[in-house]
């Protein structure tokens, strides 16, 4: 007994919610925790408010304001920018002629990783959700049971995350992933991952090893992190087979992986390692050998402009929310006790910059007459490696912790520390603390494309 007429919702009243108001706020609240200083997910928060707030007609005008806000932004020019350069990074080319246009990779059918730390575990956990069978070698079987049991955890987890469940991955079968202390067994493989501690002497002793057992075609690849890739190509009888495939922490889920060619390494070495970061689903970036390549080179003076912040009289929690709400995801010192503040020290003590191996009579805060902070070193001395030890620029609540609070006794060593060397503290705003790293950040990315050791802007980006 109802008319047939047409219904139009957009013509209805909006109909009153309870606890709207309350929901709303709750939710941009959330929001604006999750978009870290983007501004298209506040403005849809916009427009979704709009329609409960108005009528249809004018709700939909509303959405096409901020649509157009949106459309002529900085941000959607950059995130338009970031889409291409990341399908642009592909065409690779290095200066001595070789380009993406004529290398063809070679086929990997098996690799092996050596090493199951933190690094080797993550890059094992990739190759077997790419469907390529993997070989695990450690040195002994302590290590080897270790890594096994954390790169199982990892793949159960993995497993948890996609259709169809564990048998997908079928991790459990030894024809697709073997853990061994043998390195016989590497004989048939295509490629090698070397993630062992980053120690020249360790690694060298492992290239050579590699050259003797492995078929001639295959591939040698290291994970460095800073260390001359000619070096290690050296120790082999291959080294246009040497070249530097950088996975960043953590290696399952980071989707950037730095390839990184030496003076001898093959255009067919180059095609093959882009190939395989394709197979793990990763953007693959062709650079060029300097100590720290891209993005650790980078990522050195950004760091260090961070810790000269502090002091001057800032604090890391200060410096993390100005480049957090800037839009970073996390900032230098959350990042750094993510990492652990051991893996630079340690770097920095090959390097001669602190430790035992320092020349008596360096001045405290000068290296090779440039300024130099020894703040990271005085808290490695006391054991702060960051999340590991539950202690580093912050404290977290246990060892292994993943929450950080700001550290009253931080705090104070920083204001015993100034005291020491003469520093007077004073107030630095924020504007400073944005300029001083992003600017460090970028000179460093003007440096290495003048050096030729990126092809182009958008591989750094």
């Amino acid at each position: 007994g109802q008319p047939l007429g047409p219904r139009r919702l957009s013509l209805r009243p909006v109909p009153k919610l309870p606890n709207m108001e309350a929901f709303l706020r709750e939710a941009l609240v959330k929001l604006k925790r999750q978009a870290r200083g983007c501004l298209a997910p506040e403005l849809c928060f916009q427009a979704v408010r709009a329609a409960t707030e108005r009528p249809f007609a004018e709700g939909v005008r509303r959405e096409r304001e901020l649509f157009g806000v949106l459309l002529t932004s900085g941000q959607a020019q950059a995130l338009q920018y970031a889409f291409f350069a990341e399908r642009a990074v592909p065409r690779w080319a290095t200066p001595s002629g070789a380009s993406w246009s004529s290398a063809a990779p070679q086929p990997v059918r098996k690799a092996a990783v050596i090493g199951l730390g933190t690094m080797g575990r993550g890059i094992v956990t990739s190759l077997v959700k790419a469907n390529i069978p993997v070989v695990a070698l450690e040195q002994d079987l302590e290590y080897l049971n270790k890594g096994r049991k954390a790169v199982m955890l990892l793949l159960e987890r993995e497993a948890m995350k996609m259709e169809g469940g564990a048998q997908t991955l079928d991790f459990h079968n030894p024809a697709r992933l073997q853990f061994t202390v043998d390195f016989d067994l590497l004989r048939d493989v295509d490629l090698v991952i070397e993630a062992v501690f980053e120690n020249m002497a360790l690694k060298k002793e492992i290239f050579h090893k590699l050259s003797k057992i492995c078929k001639p075609e295959a591939l040698l690849c290291t994970n460095t992190s800073a260390l001359n890739i000619d070096e290690i190509a050296s120790a082999t009888n291959r080294p246009q087979q040497v070249i530097g495939t950088h996975f960043f922490s953590p290696a399952h889920v980071m989707r950037l992986l730095e390839i990184i060619y030496g003076r001898h390494t093959s255009p067919t070495a180059i095609a093959t390692a882009m190939q395989l970061a394709k197979a793990l689903k990763k953007v693959g970036v062709v650079v060029g050998n300097c100590f720290g390549f891209v993005g650790n080179r980078m990522m050195f003076p950004y760091v260090q402009q961070a810790v000269f912040l502090l002091e001057e009289g800032s604090r890391p929690e200060a410096v993390d929310q100005v480049l957090e709400d800037f839009g970073f995801k996390i900032g230098p010192f959350r990042m750094s006790d993510l990492a652990g503040l051991d893996v630079g020290w340690r770097s920095r003590k090959e390097q001669g910059l602190t430790g035992p191996s320092l020349a008596a009579g360096t001045p405290a805060r000068q290296r090779h007459g440039q300024r130099y902070s020894p703040l990271p070193d005085l808290l490695c001395e006391q054991g702060r490696f960051g999340q590991k030890t539950g202690k580093g620029w912050y404290q977290y609540e246990k060892a292994g912790g993943r929450t950080a609070t700001p550290d009253p006794w931080l705090h104070n060593f920083l204001s015993q520390y100034r005291d020491t060397h003469g520093i007077k503290s004073r107030f630095i705003d924020q504007e400073e603390i944005l300029e001083r790293c992003l600017f460090s950040l970028i000179n460093e990315g003007f440096a290495i494309l003048a050096e030729g050791i990126a092809s182009g802007p958008e591989h750094l980006d």
